[in-house]
């Protein structure tokens, strides 16, 4: 039975990682990611969990350490953010490619530079194409909720890839809310017991984690890889409709946040769609047909399920707490672009980017947004692609 607390999402993540009692967790402290490692090392001081935890030199050595206990074995997962993530880059595409069903805690925060510590998605944007899976949490419920969910996903056999579950730094990884918690035995029993089927440590079937492949095999290999991804998506929905029979909550690729009927809305990813939503409320209470499309998993990418989610609205703003540095727009606003595109919705869609290194993103701000896109629709009013959101004039600087 649940039982509500109060929890920042960093003890969220660590309460959640005590109840799935991985194997082993290597860590490196990176704020504001610093409090899940700490956490979890004083529940296994405590003597709440048997974890192996390994303390590292660097997030390198943290991804490398994970690599290698999940290889051999062993049920892994670390955390970290920002740079942190930057410095594991070589060791993700080992993980995913070496088809490693570990899990990573990351704390999004904004990459440099200029230096900052604040929330933005540049860090796991960076990371889209590595070969992970990506999940994104509003709230600190998701947070935990996803992270539940992060093993059964990753262990699957139709899957065998990594999982980032992701929360944004400070607003909710420092942020206290209201929480349901899981008795540990049912959390447990969710999870399961991992048994790999081919390990570095098994005497009777002596095998090789990355060898060097030539060319005849490299390609199969990464179109194996691909495939997995592909069979991921409905393997997500599974566990997702799974935790939500056991629990009674959470949803699957995307949450469609009143947009049955509405006219515009604004598609958006992390802690920020709880503001899209209070303005879409208010907008609705004005008889404006506003909603939000929320999306949840990142990768695999949902192209056909967000094309025929927005099909019949009017038209949609694209919001991007990250800069592509491409000219046009940011990461997931090309391939939500692409996917309308591909899947014949020719609807209006405006690439936005918002809330980079912290900045503020507000109601009024989000209304302003619906407004537009009331415009573009209604009026045929031409908006600028590629539009900085709460961008300072040149008087303000």
């Amino acid at each position: 039975m649940s039982r509500k607390d109060r929890m920042s999402g960093n003890e969220a993540v660590a309460y959640a990682i005590r109840q799935v009692n991985p194997d082993v967790m290597p860590a490196f402290p990176i704020t504001p990611s610093t409090e899940i490692p700490q956490m979890v090392s004083t529940y296994i001081a405590n003597g709440e969990m048997d974890t192996e935890f390994i303390p590292v030199e660097s997030e390198h050595s943290s991804m490398s350490a994970t690599v290698g206990a999940e290889a051999a074995g062993a049920r892994s997962m670390t955390a970290t953010s920002s740079c942190g993530l930057a410095f594991m880059w070589e060791e993700l595409l080992v993980a995913a490619s070496n088809r490693l069903p570990l899990v990573l805690a990351l704390v999004n925060r904004t990459l440099s530079g200029p230096i900052n510590i604040n929330c933005d998605h540049s860090d796991s944007m960076g990371a889209r194409d590595t070969g992970w899976i990506q999940i994104y949490a509003e709230n600190n419920q998701e947070a935990y909720d996803n992270f539940i969910q992060a093993f059964p996903i990753a262990e699957d056999p139709r899957v065998h890839l990594p999982v980032m579950v992701c929360q944004d730094g400070f607003i909710t990884s420092h942020a206290v809310e209201n929480i349901l918690l899981e008795e540990d035995a049912d959390v447990r029993e969710f999870v399961g017991e991992y048994h790999p089927e081919e390990f570095l440590l098994n005497p009777g079937k002596p095998v090789a984690v990355g060898p060097y492949a030539v060319s005849d095999y490299s390609m199969e290999a990464k179109f194996n890889q691909e495939q997995a991804m592909i069979r991921s998506k409905e393997v997500i929905l599974e566990i997702a409709e799974k935790f939500r029979s056991r629990f009674n909550r959470g949803f699957g690729l995307f949450e469609e946040y009143r947009t049955e009927d509405a006219d515009y809305i604004l598609l958006i990813m992390g802690s920020a769609a709880g503001t899209s939503k209070q303005a879409a409320d208010e907008l609705r209470e004005a008889g404006i047909k506003a909603g939000v499309l929320k999306l949840r998993v990142f990768r695999p990418f949902p192209a056909e399920e967000i094309a025929n989610a927005l099909k019949g609205c009017k038209a949609v703003a694209i919001m991007d707490r990250c800069e592509s540095y491409n000219g046009h727009g940011g990461p997931l606003a090309s391939e939500v672009m692409a996917a309308l595109y591909t899947s014949k919705v020719y609807i209006p869609a405006i690439s936005y980017i918002y809330g980079l290194a912290g900045r503020d993103f507000t109601v009024e701000t989000a209304k302003d947004i619906y407004k537009e896109l009331s415009d573009v629709a209604d009026k045929g009013k031409q908006i600028k692609q590629h539009t900085y959101v709460g961008l300072r004039t040149r008087e303000e600087r």
